[in-house]
């Protein structure tokens, strides 16, 4: 487990994309309707469970980008939406825990990504190498190295963990 001082971590897979095209190519893809209502859920599901972010990183990918913004907006994010290369699909899940645990006490990171990296990062601050990957608009909440709860964007409540 990495040492994440009192480091709030919510880990947030994007929501639904539309497929690949030959125009459109994987790190252009967009949200589809579906998944701007995902989003939205997901933001308003996290504001009412205390999720008051201080640092908002996201893939530079389309559809995280635009899942970011919209769970930021949800959420009622103070904190600009701030875009971590190494949050994307061939990014460094270890510089993204080394980043987390460089973070002052007291902060909330929320992680908009994809997998298999967001549940790397998730092993790394938990220590749990069987860390669950995230489905699609699904968050994950770590605190003080622990896994907290699980939400998904149509959920009426987190699932503990």
């Amino acid at each position: 487990m990495l040492h994440t001082r009192s480091v709030q971590v919510f880990l947030i897979r994007h929501a639904e994309a539309i497929d690949e095209t030959l125009a459109i190519r994987d790190p252009h893809r967009h949200l589809t309707p579906h998944g701007r209502e995902q989003a939205r859920g997901l933001g308003d599901r996290l504001r009412w469970h205390d999720c008051l972010p201080t640092l908002f990183l996201t893939s530079p990918l389309v559809r995280a980008v635009q899942t970011a913004e919209l769970v930021a907006a949800n959420v009622h994010a103070t904190c600009p939406v701030t875009v971590a290369p190494d949050l994307a699909p061939d990014g460094d899940p270890k510089a993204v825990a080394a980043a987390i645990a460089k973070l002052p006490p007291a902060s909330a990171v929320v992680l908009v990504g994809h997998e298999p990296g967001l549940s790397a990062v998730g092993a790394i601050v938990t220590g749990d190498p069987e860390f669950e990957a995230l489905g699609k608009s699904e968050a994950a909440r770590i605190v003080d190295g622990k896994l907290k709860w699980r939400f998904a964007w149509d959920a009426d409540a987190p699932a503990p963990a």
